[in-house]
């Protein structure tokens, strides 16, 4: 069993920064994939980031460029750096886990373990 605890959301003006992070306890596979997703009020949850196991990152083309994501495996956290922040970025952010390689990354039911969201809104 994964759990994942995630922290760093909040108020932010656009044009800041804000980094998340995600805590992940009883993580046990060499080959894995990180994402992160987001959803903001009445849309669905959408593809934000991954990271394998191979370090290979992946962002969608809405935040490349300005988010970045990275890992801490003695910590068991993963890390979304976000820049540039706009208020189209305003949304619930989960981080997601799955034990195993991923071809279909940008799909939610592709993971089987959920955070419980932090939520990052971004005032213009």
């Amino acid at each position: 069993q994964v759990r994942l605890v995630e922290s760093g959301g909040g108020l932010v003006q656009a044009g800041d920064s804000l980094r998340l992070s995600c805590v992940a306890s009883g993580r046990t596979s060499r080959s894995y994939t990180w994402a992160w997703f987001r959803q903001a009020p009445g849309k669905e949850r959408e593809f934000v980031a991954i990271m394998r196991s191979t370090n290979i990152t992946i962002y969608s083309d809405s935040v490349a460029g300005r988010f970045t994501v990275a890992i801490d495996n003695a910590e068991n956290t993963l890390y979304l750096q976000m820049s540039s922040l706009k208020p189209e970025d305003t949304a619930a952010y989960y981080c997601a886990f799955e034990p195993a390689y991923v071809p279909i990354y940008n799909t939610p039911r592709t993971y089987e373990y959920w955070g419980q969201g932090t939520q990052v809104t971004v005032s213009s």
